[in-house]
């Protein structure tokens, strides 16, 4: 029987080697962030919880919750008439919203959930498609407890600060949509794309200082897209 040479042998061990080497590099470059640790927020949740101690939330609410673009948001100011409740919490990522959706979401049994985040995982480094899984994930929460409660997904913006990760935002916005598109219960509202101007940029005049959260220009703009798909999917009072 033919038998390479013994240093032939260990060339081919070292190459072998090698390629599971780079193998298990590729892997971990494409493996996903892992998610913060969300007790980082306890804090704000129970301030949220305090506040629910001490009054009586409104049956049937539209809910907005989700990372700081909600937590910033004069939801009230912009509904009036409805029964809006709002459990924004700054810096929060999907799967945060994820952790404490029984605590913050579920109990309130809302006839709509407005829904906003994405925007930090992708700046922390988590892919489109997880971005999409999370959010999956939090419909199927929802739909467990309250398959009759309608979901408004407002995709990530696009915004000076973050502009670079645009592509990677958008891309998650459009997994979102397919979501959507094939499930009644689910309601994707553009308010992304009336933010960019005829230069395809993000509108200078839109956002506050730091060139991410919005100014209430910006908001307002929000509000004349969403307020009548909300009062539309809250039905008659």
């Amino acid at each position: 029987m033919f038998s390479l040479p013994t240093h032939v042998k260990k060339l081919a061990s070292l190459v072998a080697l090698w390629c599971v080497a780079c193998g298990l590099v590729a892997h971990a470059q494409d493996a996903e962030p892992a998610d913060p640790d969300p007790a980082r927020f306890d804090g704000e949740i129970r301030v949220f919880e305090a506040w629910d101690r001490q009054n009586s939330w409104p049956r049937d609410a539209v809910l907005f919750v989700g990372s700081s673009t909600i937590r910033m948001w004069p939801t009230a100011d912009g509904f009036p008439g409805l029964p809006v409740i709002n459990r924004g919490f700054g810096g929060s990522h999907t799967s945060d919203v994820n952790h404490f959706t029984e605590r913050i979401v579920l109990k309130y049994r809302p006839r709509v959930i407005v829904f906003y985040a994405g925007d930090n995982d992708i700046s922390d480094g988590k892919s489109p498609r997880q971005v999409f899984e999370d959010f999956r994930s939090f419909v199927s929460l929802v739909y467990e407890r309250l398959p009759e409660t309608q979901i408004i997904y407002l995709p990530i913006k696009p915004s000076l600060a973050r502009w670079s990760m645009w592509p990677k935002m958008r891309e998650a916005n459009a997994l979102v949509a397919a979501l959507a598109n094939d499930n009644d219960q689910i309601e994707y509202v553009d308010t992304a794309t009336p933010m960019l101007g005829a230069d395809g940029q993000p509108r200078k005049g839109l956002f506050i200082d730091d060139g991410l959260h919005m100014n209430e220009t910006g908001y307002q703009g929000w509000v004349k897209i969403l307020a009548p798909v909300v009062r539309d999917a809250a039905g008659p009072d």
